[in-house]
């Protein structure tokens, strides 16, 4: 034990290599060697030998095999909740730094919603890297609840979500509202070109999952009328419902951005809801997040995608008659 602090308190031995620290956190994230390998584009033995560094390094065992996986030691298990922090530290260190770059360079991690992701985000993201070829925009996508925890955690730097969305350390703006529209196949039992939770109760109908905040938006809407729905499906992604309608299963309530542009569907017409109902997307920051070039350059983005939206216009498709 004696010999062990004497090791420890040597400076060099204090020290943190990042790269053997996201090898090490990736081994145990994939539970193997040779798919961090893969995941970094690197051999499983120089990924090996980046672990059994960092292990010296430490004078503590990190990694042990559990039948076929890799799994963090008790030390490990400790190291990788610090790391976390430490991941954030570096994150927020390069971005203060940006600013003082000449050029909009770095990586952005932006989480959304499958919609925006398919339906929005595209264009916006292809101007970007024409644009700034050495920004890197990087996108996960989830639901609100789990987009506005990683921003918490520092794990994305920001979010595109569907409201309602809050936290005591969060900025949250709104950018742009996407009005609610519903689908039917065309030559099966049309829809009106106006329908209300009346008409749609009693119909076969595919929803989004529960956990959805657009879930949540859609019951409030038949509630307000004393109503209930009692779907057929519930599904995660509006492609999934559009292809359900589309294959006569069901009808569906889904966000405009999801029928207009590369999201028409020629088998589907689209009816109005009356009243109308729409969702409120908003951008989600920490408090305390540095915006440097490159993610004022994304939010900027962002921002006029929103302002866009609100042109006057209508959602294409095939109009109720």
């Amino acid at each position: 034990m004696q010999a062990m602090r004497k090791t420890l308190d040597k400076p060099v031995q204090r020290s943190l290599n990042l790269d053997q620290l996201r090898a090490f956190g990736l081994v145990v994230e994939t539970g193997s060697f040779s798919a961090a390998a893969e995941r970094l584009g690197l051999t499983q033995p120089a990924v090996s030998l980046q672990v059994r560094q960092l292990e010296r390094r430490l004078a503590v065992r990190l990694v042990e095999r559990v039948g076929r996986r890799a799994r963090a030691t008790a030390a490990g298990s400790e190291l990788l909740r610090h790391a976390q922090h430490i991941d954030a530290a570096v994150e927020n260190a390069i971005e203060a730094l940006g600013d003082h770059a000449s050029a909009v360079a770095g990586r952005v991690r932006l989480g959304t919603g499958a919609t925006a992701c398919l339906h929005l985000l595209p264009p916006l993201l292809r101007a970007l890297r024409e644009q700034y070829p050495a920004l890197s925009v990087v996108v996960s996508t989830g639901n609100t609840d789990d987009c506005v925890r990683k921003v918490e955690e520092n794990s994305i730097d920001l979010a595109l979500v569907t409201l309602p969305a809050t936290g005591r350390s969060l900025e949250v703006t709104p950018v742009l509202d996407d009005e609610f529209v519903a689908i039917g196949r065309a030559d099966l039992a049309p829809l009106k070109a106006r329908v209300g939770p009346a008409d749609l109760a009693p119909l076969p109908l595919v929803l989004f999952e529960p956990a959805a905040n657009t879930r949540r938006l859609v019951e409030r809407w038949f509630a307000a009328e004393g109503l209930q729905p009692q779907p057929v499906m519930e599904l995660g992604s509006v492609e999934a419902m559009k292809e359900m309608v589309a294959a006569g299963l069901g009808y569906a309530i889904v966000p405009g951005m999801a029928m207009r542009g590369r999201g028409a569907h020629p088998e589907l017409k689209i009816s109005r809801l009356v009243p109308p109902l729409s969702r409120s997307l908003a951008i989600v920051l920490r408090r305390d997040k540095p915006v440097g070039k490159g993610l004022r350059v994304v939010l900027d983005a962002i921002a006029r995608a929103g302002a866009e939206s609100k042109r006057p216009g209508t959602p294409r498709g095939r109009p109720g008659r």
